[in-house]
Order: C-alpha cells, then sequence, then structure tokens
C-alpha cells in the first residue's frame, strides 16, 4: 500500500538548515505530484512547495522562496525539503503529500492530495 513516511525534523537555531525526507513506497515519486506542507500550533496548514506531476514544475510559497527548495531522488524514491536561512516563522510539523492528479501541484489547496505522511516536527530555537 501507499506510504509516505517523513524525517530529518528536529531543533535548528534561526539562520540555520535542515534537509527533510520523505521516503514513498506503494508508488514512485515521478509518476505523482508532490508537496510538503506544514501546520503551526495555532494554525491552518499551508502548503509550502510542490513538484507537479505533468511537467515536473515546482512552486513555493512566498514566504519561503529563496530559502527552501524541493527535490526528489527517483532512484531512492525519497523527496526531500531542503531549509536553508530557517526564520522564526518556520517552526510547524511538515507533511508529505502525494495526488495522482497530473495538474495539481499539492501546494495550493489540498483537495486533490490523496496521501500524507504521518509529519515530522521542525522547531526553531536560539
Amino acid at each position: 500500500q501507499v506510504q509516505l513516511v517523513e524525517s530529518g525534523g528536529g531543533l535548528v537555531q534561526p539562520g540555520g538548515s535542515l534537509r527533510l525526507s520523505c521516503a514513498a513506497s506503494g508508488f514512485t515519486l515521478d509518476g505523482a505530484g508532490v508537496g510538503w506542507y506544514r501546520q503551526a500550533p495555532g494554525k491552518e496548514r499551508e502548503g509550502v512547495a510542490c513538484i507537479k506531476r505533468s511537467d515536473s514544475l515546482t512552486d513555493y510559497l512566498n514566504s519561503v522562496k529563496g530559502r527552501f527548495t524541493i527535490s526528489r531522488d527517483v532512484t531512492k524514491n525519497v523527496l526531500y525539503l531542503q531549509m536553508t536561512n530557517v526564520k522564526p516563522e518556520d517552526p510547524a510539523v511538515y507533511y508529505c503529500a502525494a495526488t495522482s492528479n497530473s495538474n495539481f501541484c499539492p501546494r495550493v489547496g489540498d483537495q486533490w492530495v490523496e496521501y500524507w505522511g504521518k509529519g515530522t516536527l521542525v522547531t526553531v530555537s536560539s
């Protein structure tokens, strides 16, 4: 069955870097739209970054553009989120998500997301 398992979360200092991973099984990443969402305490879940299935274009939340990079290793079937210059507003539980919808980039809304991971926690503290 389909599984998404995140890892790599933890404590990072402001300005620091962290790389999140999402190991996928039951499907291949290059055959799906994939993305990262996050949810901070008391806030709604928001899409952070995504790769669209149809053309592999990426899209980012404005506040993370230039700081976060989404990528995938199709040989390992792992999705990544490289976080750099982490800011105090970035702490949250980060979730990876996947869809079979060719034209949906899993970030703006989540209506087409079919699979979710359980999340990994990122905290920021000096």
